[in-house]
């Protein structure tokens, strides 16, 4: 093989590699949410009341209110989660709540607790229950202030 040859070839392969490595691809990553887009159902919430009373209210208090050691659930709460994805705060429910046998909830039942601090935060309940999944959770921000909607284009012309 000559060397023009060989380097007509490398140049190929070159240019397939990064053509490979440049083109388009389909996004799998869902959209990005908001707690403020409805990503609980009212049914899911209360079963997580039910869920909260019997595990999170001898810590954290009947009315999320907290007992001095524990911290409340609604107000000074949601503060210490903004920028952050439902994620946090669920991985936080789940691995290390209740206080006396911290990683025992199940999947469902910490996303239907997350569903009911959500809901007694005065969170938008939707038509879709929040799913438990990592993936899930990480696309729905924690967004303290209802965000604006995205500015439209402009449909002038200009000339």
């Amino acid at each position: 093989m000559t060397r023009k040859m060989m380097r007509t070839g490398f140049a190929l392969l070159a240019a397939a590699v990064l053509g490979v490595a440049l083109a388009p691809r389909p996004s799998h990553a869902q959209a990005r949410q908001s707690v403020w887009d409805g990503v609980y159902t009212d049914a899911q919430a209360d079963r997580g009341k039910g869920q909260y009373a019997q595990h999170c209210a001898v810590c954290h208090g009947a009315a999320l209110e907290g007992n001095g050691e524990s911290p409340p659930l609604t107000g000074e709460f949601i503060p210490d989660w903004a920028g952050t994805t439902l994620a946090d705060l669920y991985d936080k429910i789940e691995t290390t709540m209740p206080l006396n046998a911290p990683g025992t909830l199940r999947p469902a039942i910490a996303a239907d607790i997350l569903a009911y601090l959500l809901k007694e935060n005065n969170f938008p309940a939707g038509q879709k229950e929040l799913d438990a999944t990592p993936a899930a959770l990480n696309a729905v921000s924690f967004d303290v202030t209802k965000p604006k909607p995205a500015a439209r284009p402009s449909r002038a012309r200009v000339q």
